[in-house]
């Protein structure tokens, strides 16, 4: 007799489920099962309004969460990015995986970079976060551009560019990668000029706090130093009190490894790294004000010290009117 498939909940979005197939793979690898994706819509899919508008936090993973609790699924696989930093007590974060490529990408008409954009062109982000960012980066730089608010899946989004409405538009790296579009991109963001949002590039995988079977078997995809890291950026833009809409960049990463993997040098990885880097960026979406931070300190060995982490540069940020840079704090 085969064994029962796992049920896993996944949006319906063409990356969503392009993200999930890789982990149903992977999870059957590590419990000999077959594993079923259990389509669910969630509101942040069927609602028109800006992200910023419907609050974005949670308006992704609610209904997720709703059928884990009703036992609908086994599991569900989230953007971690899309997670709201609260974890209720009756589900647990049981793997995150390896992660992708956090950075930003533009994908821009004639094959243009960042820097070299026409005076006044139109950048497509629904993100203010990436707007703060590319705004405060023009500034700086003698670039004249101009953000405009989207949103839609990768193909929407794209289009406005291929129909000739906007000139780029600011995409994640690690979901054109997860769908095979990353020929498209025409420049990646270097983490200097857009700091990624918390979590981006990582999945979360989430299930019910009672199943230890399940979490034992999906703890074998998890990745320590992922998830080390994206505790760090979660637990800074909590301390923030900021939802997963405000404008807060950050990224946890290695700083001797970053450059080289960067520059896709294999090897890197090979490398004894005792130090990891924690920076943060709050700033409004015009770009006028900007407060970035940046701490340095071991790499945590546990989940209470990569919170700390992200609490203490988070205290910095805000003692530097971080706050104020916000608009409508989340509560």
């Amino acid at each position: 007799m085969t064994e029962k498939a796992l049920r896993l909940g996944t949006r319906r979005s063409k990356l969503a489920m392009a993200q999930s197939g890789q982990v149903a793979d992977a999870v059957s690898q590590v419990t000999g099962r077959p594993v079923e994706l259990v389509e669910i819509t969630t509101y942040g899919d069927v609602s028109r309004e800006h992200l910023a508008q419907i609050g974005g936090t949670g308006v992704f993973v609610a209904a997720l969460r709703e059928a884990l609790a009703r036992g609908e699924v086994d599991f569900a696989v989230h953007s971690l990015k899309d997670l709201p930093t609260a974890q209720p007590d009756e589900l647990v974060l049981a793997a995150v995986p390896v992660r992708e490529d956090p950075r930003d990408v533009i994908v821009a008409r004639d094959a243009l970079k960042l820097a070299d954009l026409p005076r006044g062109a139109r950048i497509g982000t629904g993100s203010p976060r990436r707007m703060a960012q590319l705004n405060a980066y023009a500034r700086g730089h003698g670039l004249d551009i101009e953000t405009v608010p989207i949103r839609g899946n990768v193909d929407t989004r794209i289009g406005y560019v291929t129909k000739g409405e906007l000139d780029a538009v600011v995409l994640a790296a690690a979901g054109l990668n997860r769908i095979g579009r990353s020929d498209e991109v025409t420049d990646f963001l270097s983490v200097d000029t857009v700091l990624p949002a918390p979590g981006q590039g990582a999945l979360a995988i989430e299930c019910a706090a009672d199943n230890a079977a399940l979490i034992a078997a999906l703890a074998e995809l998890d990745d320590p130093f992922t998830r080390v890291a994206v505790t760090a950026e979660r637990s800074l833009l909590a301390a923030l009190e900021a939802g997963c809409s405000a404008p807060v960049g950050a990224l946890a990463d290695l700083p001797p490894l970053s450059a080289p993997l960067e520059r896709g040098d294999a090897q890197a990885d090979r490398q004894i790294v005792k130090e990891m880097r924690l920076r943060g960026v709050v700033g409004t979406t015009d770009g006028s004000t900007m407060v970035q931070l940046s701490t340095t300190g071991p790499v945590p060995e546990t989940h209470e010290a990569a919170m700390a982490l992200g609490r203490e540069l988070a205290t910095e940020m805000l003692a530097q009117g971080a706050a104020g840079l916000m608009g409508e704090r989340a509560h």
